[in-house]
């Protein structure tokens, strides 16, 4: 199990290092939860009277979020919905000051395509579902249903965003190496799929880059085979089926990176399930694959963007990212280690244990459901959501190709394709604070733009701290306690 968790997540380690010049150098993808880091970086090492105004609005943000989530996790504060038919469909207010730094953080064009997204999925798609007995939502029911509506749409989600970010990545690598043979610099590559001016690459080598160039082509090609390996040694599964799990693990986590560098919300159980969808059709009645082809997609996908998000940090304070690399490295190492020897502590018998009322695990109940529901192959997808996957995947190209040829000036304009094919995924809640937070950023721009610019992203940089460290501490107490 050490083995395992290593291989995927230094898969994931690598696969980052490569997506570093186009989603972090060549781009401005938010990466909310970096750029919340830097923020609180920048405010802790400043000087000056202005530097110590920011860290205690910085420190009243935090201090404000964390009591939130203390009273939440002490009482559990009420989700009021404006009617039962709208609390079923997850249109509740949610007490999470962290989503509303989030929004802050991601700008108003994502937060408002977060919004439209919601409104469509879980405004129109959703009662529609629930008319027309396309969802079994158990007898007497209360409360949100999201467990049961998001298993019919995530295949649409899914499919939007997985189509967007690979059209719009492979428009744009189209694009620019023609710029490059012609010599001439495209006006429209300038910006970013949201709208922002490139970054540019401070000049800070590091090892990997002065002493071994071909280092990171290396250790990718051996995290791959070791992800091989260890599947075929591990789980009997066929050499053939191991190496193809591979590259469209590659693939998913390049899409969940594009997904949280836009959102700050990793989608890393969609991203499992197309990967199990696939190999469903690849590979019919085969559990072991169609699981583990899922968990070297999540695991990879879950590191990948992890990693992203200091790449982001690093890249505005002149950090090494060969030595964030290396760093990692030794981080994951460690985790593995801890992590292994931590879940057999808590669940020495997983068979009997989990997927029960102790130890619910919700992640592994789908994971298995699904798993087992493709052992007839992709027939056993009902035909209304594949025909829905269809749908996803067409609009994610149509959205892709636009946001790979616009202008960045128009895409300001255009919805975001990676927001809104989160918000089939996420309850409606979340993409309404996320959004809430956007426009109270927007909004204090216009009535102040210098107070905005000095206090906002410090502010929302204090509620995502705040609450973060709230629920790790919460979860030390609760691990450690007999």
């Amino acid at each position: 199990l050490v083995a395992w968790v290593f291989s995927v997540s230094f898969l994931g380690v690598w696969v980052a290092w490569y997506l570093r010049p186009s989603f972090i150098v060549g781009s401005e993808l938010r990466f909310p939860e970096g750029m919340a880091t830097l923020a609180t970086l920048q405010e802790i090492y400043g000087q000056g009277a202005e530097a110590g105004r920011r860290v205690a609005a910085l420190g009243a943000a935090a201090i404000l979020s964390s009591l939130v989530k203390l009273a939440d996790l002490a009482w559990t504060l009420p989700r009021w919905a404006p009617s039962p038919m709208l609390e079923r469909l997850t249109f509740t207010a949610e007490p999470s000051l962290l989503l509303l730094g989030f929004g802050g953080i991601v700008g108003l064009r994502v937060g408002l395509s977060l919004v439209a997204g919601a409104l469509l999925a879980w405004g129109a798609i959703a009662p529609w579902l629930l008319n027309a007995g396309w969802v079994d939502v158990p007898a007497g029911a209360t409360g949100p249903q999201f467990a049961t509506l998001v298993e019919w749409l995530l295949w649409p989600g899914v499919g939007l965003m997985v189509c967007a970010t690979l059209t719009s990545l492979g428009l744009r690598a189209v694009r620019e190496r023609r710029v490059a043979a012609g010599g001439a610099p495209d006006p429209a590559c300038a910006g970013s799929p949201d709208g922002e001016t490139p970054a540019t690459d401070l000049p800070h080598a590091g090892p990997l880059r002065r002493g071994w160039p071909g280092l990171p082509a290396f250790a990718l090609l051996f995290s791959a085979a070791l992800v091989i390996a260890l599947q075929v040694w591990l789980f009997d599964i066929a050499p053939l089926l191991a190496a193809m799990s591979v590259p469209l693990a590659v693939l998913l986590a390049i899409v969940a990176a594009r997904v949280v560098g836009t959102t700050g919300i990793p989608p890393i159980g969609a991203i499992g399930k197309l990967s199990q969808l696939a190999f469903g059709a690849v590979a019919p009645g085969q559990v072991a694959i169609n699981l583990m082809s899922a968990n070297s997609a999540g695991g990879a996908a879950g590191q990948a963007t992890d990693l992203l998000n200091d790449f982001k940090v690093g890249n505005a304070i002149g950090a090494s990212p060969s030595r964030q690399a290396i760093g990692q490295c030794l981080g994951i190492l460690v985790g593995s280690l801890v992590g292994v020897l931590v879940y057999q502590l808590l669940i020495p018998d997983p068979q009997a244990m989990l997927i029960t009322a102790q130890w619910p695990a919700p992640a592994v109940a789908t994971w298995k459901a699904v798993a087992e529901a493709l052992t007839g192959g992709v027939d056993s997808i009902a035909v209304d959501s594949r025909w829905a996957m269809l749908a996803g995947a067409v609009t994610g190209i149509a959205l892709g190709t636009f946001e790979a040829l616009l202008p960045a000036r128009r895409l300001r304009w255009w919805p975001s394709s990676a927001a809104l094919g989160l918000a089939f995924i996420v309850p409606a809640s979340v993409s309404l604070v996320m959004g809430a937070g956007a426009i109270l950023v927007w909004l204090l721009g216009r009535c102040s733009r210098g107070f905005a610019d000095r206090f906002a992203i410090v502010v929302a940089a204090g509620l995502v701290a705040g609450e973060s460290i709230t629920g790790v501490g919460a979860s030390l107490v609760a691990l450690l306690r007999p």
